[in-house]
């Protein structure tokens, strides 16, 4: 009998994991149009165009003007061509020498030319109208997408969906690209298409229901057409979200490092491949609806219009219409039929176009709502306390608050540290305290005021914060330092503040000092190493001068003689203002007057270091873990 070795046998490497599957539940999970009927659909349009205009009003009125005076040029030159031509038709028509019918029908033929060359200026003019409008109007949503997210309270970003619901914004900002030309085709075809039809009615009043036959089942599929490629959206839009987010960490030269030297190239193109064939699987599915209804409408369309043309020919070969009213007849039938098709075909992409509008326009409004209405209290430096009583926050989704019931005063001149473990609501308080974020039960307050009656800017102006993860601008130096909110139009301010952080000569060495872009991906950029990058963070709320200074772990890619320097600085500048530092290196506690230690949301010691030290509890046992490595 043969034993095997299981210790020798090499395991199975496992195939790596699919992306994961994103359901979304609740009120942002639902398709807006799943319930809606065709009729309301059609219905929107007017409201829609209502909508472009008054959009397009605000970015350029004479534009607006000069666009739909084209309109209404185009229709009367319509009008006045199709008359034209049953005029010049009747002598062409007619008996006589062939010299003698063309200079009857040349005042008429004249009037055509006129009329043609009249269409085309009309329609050049509105392009260049279209042309001035659409880059404010892309540039106007864009930007108030941006300030929306901005402006919205931080609390909104743990709200589920509230991501996907902004790339489904982003794609309304897209759509205005060729929402105003989609929009002035349609109103040109729609005056044409009247101008047209009232010509044909003229001529004989059957011919226009049957055109409207031959045309409305190619409406009718287009919407439907436009309904099924907006569920597919709906439908991938966390897909695409997650996706596009991927593809930017996947890209970035700033995480080139670390993708290729742990091996992770093959998964993340694995990743993206799957996560993309999931999205053309979606889309794919869908093919065989539109053809369908492309199919059904096309087949439906051509017997009426089959029908339009049997019944020309029948009142023309019948004696019904005389040979020249027939001949206009059937310039007529085409010109409504090619702007009862523009009309439909622009209508549809104007209905398209309002689904993703509407999804940016409830983004754009929700935000409204969830941007701080707090109070139009001011607050002004200096800030001499701040006090939290009782204050609690959970997150939207939590079972669990964040902080819970955190009692505390600050004085100006204190410097205060927080410590714990991860999770253990450091940050948390941190946004609390800032009015970042505004507390649950509970109240925190400025100077006696609540932050729930002051005006956030005011409070903001009052504070320097060093995060975390702080933001590596792709800005000037200066820039970077500044928030580009200099204080005067020397570099001296700016300089003190690099200085404060021991980054003069590093700077110096740059390119071009102050002015070096901070771009390595841009021709002419420069970039720094991460250390140095933590201290130009410290000195731009450094350069602020703030009455509230927030440190959170402001030295952790420091190298000891720039984490020496930093706490060194805080201590020299803690006299005018209050200093909260947010660290996990226990020793830089020192420099504190209070600490505070963190757990589960709530403090559960506090003291000066040396007494915390021997105080038997969290902030001794972390402390001794850190120092038995």
């Amino acid at each position: 009998m043969t034993s095997i070795d299981t210790q020798d046998t090499p395991a199975a490497t496992p195939p790596p994991p699919p992306p994961a599957e994103i359901t979304y539940t609740g009120e942002y999970s639902v398709n807006p149009l799943g319930e809606v009927s065709f009729r309301k659909l059609c219905t929107q349009l007017p409201a829609v165009l209502r909508r472009i205009v008054a959009m397009s009003w605000d970015m350029d009125r004479r534009a607006v003007l000069l666009l739909l005076s084209c309109q209404l040029i185009t229709g009367l030159a319509a009008a006045v061509l199709l008359t034209a031509t049953a005029k010049a038709m009747r002598p062409i028509l007619g008996s006589g020498a062939v010299a003698d019918r063309l200079h009857q029908a040349l005042p008429a033929l004249l009037v055509v030319a006129a009329a043609t060359a009249l269409t085309r200026g009309a329609g050049a003019l509105a392009t260049y109208a279209e042309r001035r409008i659409t880059p404010r109007l892309t540039t106007a949503t864009d930007t108030a997408l941006v300030e929306a997210v901005c402006r919205v309270e931080a609390a909104a970003y743990a709200v589920d969906g509230f991501a996907d619901r902004q790339e489904a914004a982003e794609m309304g900002v897209m759509r205005t690209h060729v929402m105003v030309a989609d929009a002035q085709r349609f109103l040109s075809a729609l005056v044409r298409m009247i101008s047209a039809s009232a010509v044909l009615s003229v001529l004989n009043v059957l011919m226009l229901p049957l055109l409207l036959l031959a045309v409305l089942p190619a409406g009718v599929g287009a919407v439907l057409a436009a309904r099924v490629d907006y569920e597919i959206h709906y439908a991938n839009v966390g897909d695409r979200n997650v996706r596009g987010m991927m593809r930017w960490w996947s890209t970035t030269p700033k995480y080139g490092d670390e993708v290729r030297a742990n091996g992770m190239t093959d998964y993340l193109l694995f990743w993206y491949r799957s996560l993309s064939e999931r999205v053309d699987e979606r889309t794919l599915a869908a093919a065989p609806r539109t053809l369908r209804i492309a199919l059904v409408s096309s087949l439906v369309g051509g017997v009426f219009l089959i029908a339009t043309w049997v019944a020309l020919a029948w009142m023309a070969v019948t004696g019904r219409v005389a040979l020249a009213i027939a001949a206009t007849a059937v310039v007529a039938v085409q010109t409504t039929l090619a702007a009862l098709s523009q009309v439909i075909l622009n209508g549809a992409a104007v209905f398209h176009t309002s689904l993703y509008l509407s999804d940016m326009q409830a983004f754009l409004d929700d935000a409204a709502k969830k941007a701080p209405k707090r109070g139009e209290l001011p607050m002004r430096a200096p800030v001499d306390e701040i006090r939290l009583e009782e204050a609690t926050y959970q997150y939207p989704g939590k079972d669990k608050p964040a902080v819970d019931g955190v009692s505390l005063t600050l004085r100006r001149g204190d410097i205060l540290a927080i410590v714990g473990v991860n999770g253990s609501g450091k940050s948390t308080l941190t946004r609390l305290i800032t009015g970042i974020y505004l507390a649950d039960k509970g109240r925190v307050t400025w100077n006696g005021s609540d932050l729930a009656s002051v005006d956030p800017a005011s409070v903001w102006a009052c504070t320097g914060l060093v995060p975390q993860i702080f933001a590596q601008w792709p800005l000037r130096v200066r820039e970077n330092v500044t928030l580009g909110q200099p204080r005067t139009f020397d570099d001296s301010p700016v300089w003190e503040a690099v200085d404060a952080v021991g980054m003069r000569e590093a700077i110096e060495d740059l390119p071009h000092g102050l002015d070096t872009l901070l771009a390595r991906e841009v021709f002419g950029g420069a970039e720094l190493s991460g250390g140095q990058w933590q201290r130009l963070a410290c000195s731009r709320a450094l350069y602020r001068r703030p009455s509230l200074l927030i440190l959170d772990e402001p030295t952790s890619q420091m190298d000891p003689r720039g984490e020496h320097q930093i706490f060194e600085e805080i201590k020299s500048i803690s006299g005018d203002r209050i200093t909260i530092v947010v660290t996990h290196r226990l020793e830089n506690t020192k420099v504190a007057d209070h600490i505070v230690v963190m757990e589960h949301g709530r403090i559960t010691e506090q003291g000066r270091y040396d007494d915390l030290v021997h105080a038997g509890g969290t902030f001794a046992e972390l402390l001794r873990l850190a120092q038995d490595r």
